[in-house]
């Protein structure tokens, strides 16, 4: 027998405890690990669904889940959705289900507007049906449009919103974060005020 396959009762005990603090640092770091599609789709979406019920604001969302990749391909070009990187059969679903939620819940926005990029356009479409292109939205990625611009445009039209009007705008994460400073996943929405603020973040499960 190798002196490896049985090391002794105490050499059992000693990685027993190891084993053990392993364990408990790596607790308190797991939970600090983003969390599922599915952990999203109860308090924090009744939180959302309350906001938009009872006041203005707009549903940022990053569109649903694409491919495999970063960015665009390198022949990317706008309007011609083959040379983009676009929505997976995942993602597909989970705009379905984004809508199916929101018809559930009553609720109707006054607008729906989009990025001119095809993931966000077909993020649109299967939630909400009818969408209106806005180039504000476009992604700023790797030197892409002009983010100063786009974000300015974004805070004017917040806050040129009529009292009680909602709309929903599907955007990247690029735009999302400069508006709000937080970090979307794809899929996620935010709710934010007139003044941009973020008031609730949840996501549907698909």
């Amino acid at each position: 027998m190798n002196r490896h396959d049985w090391d002794g009762p105490a050499q059992w005990q000693r990685r027993s405890a190891l084993a053990g603090l392993a364990l408990a640092v790596s607790a308190p770091l797991l939970s600090l690990l983003p969390r599922p599609v599915g952990a999203q789709t109860g308090s924090a979406l009744t939180e959302l669904a309350t906001l938009w019920r009872r006041e203005g604001g707009v549903l940022l969302v990053r569109h649903a889940v694409t491919e495999a990749g970063l960015g665009d391909p390198p022949e990317f070009v706008l309007g011609q959705c083959r040379t983009q990187r676009n929505l997976s059969p995942e993602g597909q679903r989970a705009s379905r289900a984004m809508g199916e939620w929101a018809r559930a819940q009553g609720l109707k926005p006054d607008a729906v507007r989009t990025s001119q990029w095809c993931r966000c356009q077909d993020t649109a479409r299967l939630a909400f049906g009818q969408y209106e292109d806005w180039p504000a939205l476009n992604s700023t990625f790797a030197g892409q449009g002009n983010p100063a611009a786009q974000i300015q445009a974004l805070r004017e039209r917040l806050l040129a919103m009529p009292a009680g009007r909602t709309e929903v705008w599907v955007t990247h994460q690029v735009i999302m974060t400069a508006l709000t400073g937080a970090y979307p996943e794809m899929g996620e929405g935010f709710w934010v005020d007139a003044q941009g603020r973020l008031r609730a973040r949840a996501r549907v499960a698909a």
